[in-house]
């Protein structure tokens, strides 16, 4: 026998961790930052990865025992890189896990790193499906992709949806580089920032942008208009990679962006994470750039090409960059008692590189983002942690 299944309307009423839904004739498309900050997103990558879900799920409470959902994912292929997996959707019930699915096909967007270019096709609608749910009442989450584009084109369940009470949590709002987004994590709820958030028990929105935490002033004014009970800011590997500024600017920077965030949270707990551990920009500043013996080899792995005789000229690596993000804070923190730091070395150091070195030596990977998690859990959330409740 077939289950008559009932269609619910996709809404922000069912989407936590998103900042704007966007209605096409294709279906919604969740944004991490708002339209007005898209408009004046200034490259193809930020405009790609503040499309890409890290965080956002929808979540309902129902009695269904059968939930479907209809998505477009969007696959990247770089030209040259072995393929991506794909991306993992991941269905919880009152918090547990449940239920992991992906699909193969959907929208195809290659990427040419050597020309620059980048080509979309259209691809199919494919469904998720989950059954054997217990048939009681339960909160439902369903985690998109944290590194696949994906618009939510029809939601299915064999009982009536409801919106989820609130659950009286509070909400953390992070910035951060492509480590934040979940870069070699494995799944939606194990890239470092869902981990803590779950273990921590706070509703997470995750403004990690791969390749694009630059302090940018859209993205600061996005935070300062989002609600937020914690918020935390971690800066450093983007400006050094990128070669993006020098320390004349940089500083000013940070302050401009605190300055802008503390404009719609005056009080609210903030806290400055400075970059973790990564062996080639410790003391070599960027551009960074692929590796291209590993590039002939299949492989993807970075390599630092800047000059270290030029940090004296005021170019960025991770050591300056701490130094001075350590400096800004204890200076500000005179004033503003509820601004924090925290070095990120704690989080990952030199110690943890010998156990679980970086494997394209840019980014950590599964088992290193659950350290992460769990060492940011203890540090800001754990007894005498800056967020201790």
């Amino acid at each position: 026998m077939t289950e008559e299944m009932l269609t619910t309307p996709i809404t922000a009423a069912l989407v936590r961790g998103a900042l704007d839904l966007e209605y096409t004739e294709r279906g919604v498309l969740p944004h991490r930052l708002p339209p007005q900050a898209r408009r004046q997103i200034p490259d193809g990558q930020l405009a790609m990865t503040e499309a890409q879900p890290s965080g956002v799920r929808l979540a309902f409470r129902t009695a269904a025992t059968v939930v479907e959902l209809d998505v477009i994912a969007t696959k990247r292929v770089y030209v040259g890189v072995p393929p991506r997996p794909d991306g993992v959707y991941e269905l919880l019930v009152d918090g547990r896990l449940a239920g992991q699915a992906s699909v193969t096909e959907g929208d195809t967007l290659t990427i040419d790193m050597s020309t620059g270019t980048a080509e979309s096709t259209p691809g199919p609608v494919r469904t998720l499906r989950f059954a054997g749910l217990p048939s009681e009442d339960k909160d439902v989450e369903i985690w998109l992709p944290h590194d696949e584009s994906t618009r939510l084109v029809a939601l299915r369940t064999d009982a009536t949806v409801h919106s989820a009470p609130s659950n009286g949590r509070r909400t953390w709002l992070h910035h951060g580089s492509s480590i934040s987004h979940g870069s070699n994590a494995a799944t939606p709820t194990g890239t470092w920032p869902a981990t803590a958030a779950t273990l921590a028990g706070v509703d997470l929105v995750n403004l990690g942008f791969g390749g694009s935490a630059l302090l940018d002033p859209f993205t600061a004014r996005a935070m300062r208009d989002t609600a937020a009970d914690l918020i935390s800011v971690k800066i450093g590997i983007n400006l050094v990679n990128s070669d993006g500024m020098r320390m004349r600017a940089f500083g000013p920077a940070v302050h401009g962006f605190l300055d802008t965030i503390r404009d719609g949270h005056p009080t609210t707990p903030l806290l400055v994470v400075s970059p973790i551990h990564c062996p080639i920009h410790e003391h070599t500043p960027g551009p960074c750039s692929f590796d291209p013996e590993a590039m002939r080899e299949g492989k993807v792995r970075f390599i630092a090409t800047g000059d270290p005789a030029e940090v004296t000229a005021g170019k960025l690596t991770l050591t300056t960059i701490r130094g001075e993000l350590a400096r800004i804070v204890k200076e500000r923190s005179a004033t503003d008692p509820n601004l924090h730091y925290l070095d990120g070395l704690e989080l990952y150091g030199e110690a943890d590189h010998v156990e679980l070195p970086l494997p394209d030596d840019l980014h950590p990977d599964a088992a290193t983002h659950r350290l992460m998690g769990e060492r940011f859990t203890r540090l800001a959330f754990g007894d005498g942690g800056t967020w201790a409740s």
